[in-house]
């Protein structure tokens, strides 16, 4: 498969300048793609250009990664609707570390470089850069960008000049990277189809030279129609001191079917007989969920590593599928971080006592749990006759108490 049959396979394609696509299947491209540190990690938005970003390496291409030093003190205004608070030089710099550290494991194995694009403007001349670079852009361009129109509105927040200037700045970065890494191609988001245009504008008219743009769609959760990624606890973060490993595995799990074969192309690096296999699988019988666990171990193995992928894996079987396996020392340490817990340190608790323990509930609603047998431990289903732990449920040192589908507790043995 040709990476442009690729590319659209997974459904990589979005807008481009190229007027053939094939063009990417000629010869090796110079390309750059970067991430402003406006936060100290990536979310899974950027992961889905990043894996994007890894087909053009795979297929031979030459990848120049940016951590935006200069356009994160400023902050992209696009699809803001009020001005961004600035960061410090010191945040920005640690922001700055934590990305690149990111995609040295998103493309583990790969050849990049990484460019920072402070390191060029930290010495320009003011008047230098308007002479020499801004005399060529056009404010009709600028003025046309839908944001920059939505906040001049008179219910508008307005736009001030340091973020009006942004796409000057990033076109700025194209225009550098191509006279000095002869850096042909820029990919992108969807949303930074504007940003990119403007580079590619600065380079013809300075140079007289061609450079495109490739953009990806935004991932857009079909079921809801809102951007993927989005939860109500906030976005899906690489970082795990953001989004724990366990919560990240999680929320691939629970991806609905709608959306699922799309998330494999997009987020997995699964051949397409692989990710048929998986789907035909998952459509005999949906209820499995076949696929959304496939998912969840191939994108946390990417981001975590292929072992503690296994190890979420392991532990969330024995969660939610009542499956009644051992679990490793590290295993138990990662529901330990998890999970409520409760520690048996002189007599076996009441299952009562453990209820009202983890999840704060009363002695009558624990009961009332144990007699409409909603009580599981580690998967067997408990009634009223079992209000205790035993010895036996204990022998491996721990136990799962479940209440319902989702409410679960970790019984550690902590006597000896």
């Amino acid at each position: 498969m040709t990476l442009s049959e690729e590319l659209a396979w997974r459904g990589f394609v979005n807008q481009t300048t190229f007027k053939e696509v094939t063009a990417l299947d000629a010869k090796p491209i110079t390309f750059y793609w970067g991430v402003d540190p406006s936060s100290d990690s990536m979310t899974i938005g950027n992961l889905a250009a990043a894996m994007m970003v890894g087909h053009f390496m795979k297929h031979g291409h030459k990848a120049i990664l940016l951590v935006g030093g200069a356009t994160g003190l400023i902050g992209d205004p696009d699809g803001k609707s009020e001005e961004r608070s600035l960061q410090t030089l010191e945040q920005i710099e640690k922001n700055k570390h934590a990305i690149a550290a990111q995609y040295s494991t998103v493309f583990a194995g790969q050849e990049f470089e990484v460019v920072d694009n402070y390191d060029w403007f930290k010495d320009i001349n003011y008047l230098t850069f308007l002479r020499d670079f801004g005399k060529h852009v056009p404010m009709r361009q600028m003025l046309g960008r839908e944001f920059v129109q939505s906040r001049l509105k008179e219910d508008g927040a307005g736009i001030s000049y340091a973020e009006f200037s942004y796409s000057l700045i990033q076109g700025y970065d194209f225009l550098h990277l191509f006279q000095n890494k002869s850096v042909t191609l820029q990919l992108c988001g969807a949303d930074q189809w504007g940003n990119s245009i403007a580079g590619v504008d600065l380079i013809r008219r300075i140079t007289g030279g061609e450079a495109h743009i490739w953009s990806t769609p935004l991932i857009i959760n079909k079921s809801t129609g809102i951007k993927f990624g989005k939860t109500e606890d906030g976005a899906i973060w690489l970082d795990e001191s953001k989004t724990s490993v366990y919560k990240f595995y999680q929320f691939w799990i629970n991806v609905d079917d709608e959306g699922v074969e799309g998330y494999l192309k997009i987020y997995t690096n699964l051949s397409k007989d692989e990710v048929d296999s998986v789907m035909s699988e998952h459509k005999n019988d949906p209820s499995k969920r076949i696929a959304q666990k496939r998912l969840a171990l191939e994108v946390t193995g990417i981001i975590h590593g292929v072992e503690r992928a296994q190890s979420t894996e392991r532990l969330s079987n024995v969660l939610f599928s009542g499956v009644n396996e051992l679990l490793s020392s590290e295993d138990v340490a990662l529901a330990e971080k998890e999970l409520p817990v409760v520690e048996v340190r002189e007599q076996l608790p009441s299952v009562t006592e453990i209820l009202q323990s983890a999840f704060g509930v009363s002695s009558s609603e624990a009961r009332r749990a144990l007699q409409e047998k909603s009580v599981y431990i580690d998967g067997r289903q408990l009634d009223a006759n079992e209000p205790s732990l035993s010895e036996d449920d204990l022998q491996k040192g721990y136990t799962i108490v479940r209440r319902g589908k989702n409410r679960t507790v970790l019984v550690v043995d902590k006597r000896g």
